[in-house]
């Protein structure tokens, strides 16, 4: 007995050591984030030399360059106002997106007429800041890297991730916000 009782304090004795940290299963590492960074910057480099060269080939047009990343021209300039929608503001637009060698991806006759209020809808980046620097009755047509377009995704039908778009946009009506009648 005196042999087993022994055993028994021997065995707590050594099983009552204290805990051991573990190692980490999975060690996280900022390489990935570093990597997809640069990628996405290579990328944006490489589409902004593609737009800079249809531009530099287009000389019937005059190009302006906003401050969203995105460049584009007008087609017909609306001369009833000065008024930009504001946020909250509602337009009315038509729109055709394109490719960059102008090959027709959605005719604004299949997409329809949208009805839109500004920073509130779900329109693509470029577009959404492209209606801001509309007025009425003008015709724009932008050029979108691929950020400003539908991004790494695509559109999930006929766009692909990582496509630079052009698009043709009509703005038809701009509906005021009674908040945006008070700031002019």
């Amino acid at each position: 007995m005196k042999y087993l009782s022994f055993i028994l304090v021997l065995l707590i004795l050594l099983g009552c050591e204290g805990p051991k940290p573990r190692k980490p299963v999975q060690v996280k590492s900022t390489s990935f984030y570093k990597e997809s960074i640069e990628r996405s910057k290579k990328l944006l480099a490489k589409e902004e030399e593609l737009i800079k060269n249809i531009i530099k080939k287009d000389s019937t047009r005059t190009y302006i360059t906003s401050s969203y990343g995105f460049s584009y021209f007008y087609e017909v300039e609306g001369q009833n106002n000065d008024y930009t929608p504001k946020t909250d503001d509602e337009v009315v637009f038509a729109y055709t997106v394109m490719n960059l060698a102008n090959d027709t991806i959605y005719k604004a006759e299949d997409i329809g007429v949208v009805q839109h209020a500004i920073d509130k809808s779900q329109l693509f980046p470029g577009l959404r800041n492209g209606l801001k620097l509309m007025k009425e009755l003008d015709k724009i047509t932008f050029l979108f890297p691929s950020s400003q377009g539908y991004g790494y995704k695509g559109d999930g039908n006929k766009i692909g991730p990582n496509t630079p778009i052009k698009t043709s946009v009509q703005l038809i009506r701009i509906k005021k916000n009674k908040d945006s009648l008070n700031l002019n």
